[in-house]
């Protein structure tokens, strides 16, 4: 009786070291899964404090570049039309550049001498003292491509029309903001010229942190991932706010109510220029229009916005009798 409970002993102990000896073995290969599964999330930048050092540096970075690019914009509004008119004309040069550059990545050639050339021209037509001076510019430069499609017969009709497009889309539209500079002198017509571009800015701006914080519902997830109707709104509040402030300080004479309508309409033409941009890319296949500011991509990436918002602008300015 006494061996038989030896041997029961025995054969627990061994039971039990077996058994312990399985559980350190699976503790190790536990420990061993989370640190593989750590060093792949470390290697692909996935980790909880990796991401916020991330958002940060890309926060930093984008509103370094922000805020130069605002500087140099604000310091030409101010000194007046003709300082405003050169940098809009180097802006929608850059822009049209990389419109070509994208387009030309989907086969299309186009007339990149007339098409910038154009480009060049809308802004500062601005500063001639005619009437019509953009019917002008665009009757030039539309025979101009006529010319050239008749004597080039490897050109096909949608390189035409992708040179005609070029500069109305990037320079034409950036115009606009020339001619509400121009609407008057002095101190109003610096004002309401950055409320116009500081609605845009803000509503971006507004947009990219709301949306980077809380977003949740994707707006135009095939378009673009990244924007969320959180941000949307959050981006429609900013630029409401800034009108706001427009209409506070009776800016041309703008009411409240008037401003507040106007800053909704800029805001929303705002994030469809810059879908349709997005819309751009995607339909090429590249990332971003260029890589001139660092955090933004090309200038294209970064004026889209003001294009649409620049434009709906000079219309609601219009429409109310300020221009």
């Amino acid at each position: 009786m006494s061996d038989e409970t030896k041997d029961e002993k025995s054969t627990r102990r061994r039971t039990t070291n077996v058994a312990s000896s399985s559980r350190i073995e699976r503790g190790i290969d536990w420990l061993e899964r989370l640190r593989n599964a750590r060093a792949e999330a470390f290697n692909d930048g996935a980790l909880r404090g990796q991401r916020a050092r991330s958002w940060w540096e890309k926060l930093i970075l984008r509103s370094a570049t922000g805020v130069i690019y605002a500087v140099a914009i604000v310091g030409c509004l101010w000194f007046g039309v003709i300082p405003t008119a050169v940098i809009v004309a180097a802006m929608a040069w850059l822009c049209c550049s990389e419109f070509y550059r994208m387009v030309r990545t989907a086969g299309r050639m186009p007339n990149e001498i007339w098409g910038l050339t154009a480009a060049l021209a809308y802004p500062l037509a601005v500063l001639l003292p005619l009437t019509h001076q953009t019917l002008l510019v665009t009757a030039i430069f539309l025979i101009g491509c006529s010319v050239w499609y008749v004597a080039t017969p490897r050109a096909n009709i949608a390189d035409v029309a992708v040179t005609a497009f070029g500069p109305i889309y990037t320079s034409l539209a950036f115009s606009c903001l020339v001619y509400i500079r121009a609407s008057a002198v002095g101190l109003p017509g610096f004002l309401l010229s950055l409320g116009v571009m500081g609605s845009v800015w803000l509503n971006d701006s507004a947009a990219y942190l709301v949306g980077s914080r809380i977003g949740r519902h994707k707006l135009a997830p095939r378009i673009s991932p990244n924007k969320s109707v959180e941000g949307f709104w959050g981006g429609i509040a900013g630029a409401m706010l800034v009108w706001l402030l427009v209409g506070i300080l009776k800016v041309q004479g703008i009411g409240i109510p008037y401003a507040l309508v106007t800053g909704a309409v800029v805001a929303f033409c705002s994030v469809v220029g810059d879908l349709f941009e997005s819309r751009i890319k995607r339909g090429v296949g590249v990332k971003d229009s260029g890589d001139i500011l660092p955090g933004h991509g090309g200038l294209l990436d970064r004026s889209d916005s003001m294009l649409f918002g620049g434009m709906a602008a000079y219309v609601m300015l219009h429409i109310g009798g300020i221009l």
